[in-house]
C-alpha cells in the first residue's frame, strides 16, 4: 500500500521540513519489505486569495487533483478523532491487508481544510484537540507513520 501525506505549503528550507523528510526516508527503508511500496509527501501552493474561503476552496480545489484514484483517505482535522500509536498501526496493518492500493493522509493550509469536492474521507484524524500549526501536523504524522511502521516490524523504536 502506497502511502502518501498531500498538503498545502511547501516546508523546504524548514526545521519542519527537514524533520518530515528524515521520518518520511525512514518508513520508506523500512516499509520496502512490508507491503508498504512507497512513503510520500506531495505538496500544493499555498492560495494567494485575500479572502478565506476562496483560500480554502483554492486549495481543496488543488488537494483534489492530487488524491490518487480510489484512494482510501484520512483527513488531518483537529475536530477528529484522536488514535494512540498501536491503534494507528493497527489500522494501517489492517487497510494493508484488506489490499488497499493507496492511502492518502490529506492536511490542510494555514486557515484550514476547506470542503474535498468527489472525495470521501474515511476518517478524520487529531493529534489531541489543540491547533497545531500545519508545518507541525506535517512533521507528527510522518514520525506517527514511522512509529507504526516499527510497531508493525515488532522494531524496538517504539517503547510503549
Amino acid at each position: 500500500m502506497r502511502l502518501t501525506i498531500l498538503a498545502v505549503g511547501f516546508s523546504r528550507g524548514t526545521a519542519e521540513g527537514t524533520l518530515t523528510e528524515d521520518f518520511i526516508h525512514r518508513a520508506a527503508m523500512m516499509g520496502r519489505n512490508m507491503g508498504f511500496p512507497a512513503v510520500t509527501v506531495e505538496e500544493v501552493s499555498v492560495s494567494k486569495h485575500r479572502e478565506v474561503q476562496k483560500r480554502m476552496a483554492e486549495e481543496a480545489e488543488k488537494l483534489c487533483g492530487r488524491v490518487p484514484q480510489g484512494a482510501h483517505v484520512i483527513l488531518l482535522d483537529a475536530k477528529g478523532k484522536g488514535m494512540t500509536s498501536e491503534d494507528f498501526a493497527e489500522m494501517l496493518g489492517a487497510l494493508r491487508d484488506a489490499g488497499t492500493k493507496d492511502l492518502c493522509f490529506i492536511i490542510g493550509g494555514p486557515d484550514g481544510l476547506g470542503t474535498l469536492n468527489g472525495i470521501r474521507a474515511g476518517r478524520s484524524l487529531a493529534f489531541g484537540p489543540q491547533t497545531w500549526p500545519h508545518l507541525m501536523v506535517r512533521a507528527m504524522l510522518s514520525e506517527q507513520v514511522y512509529r507504526a511502521l516499527t510497531i508493525l516490524a515488532g522494531h524496538p523504536y517504539h517503547r510503549a
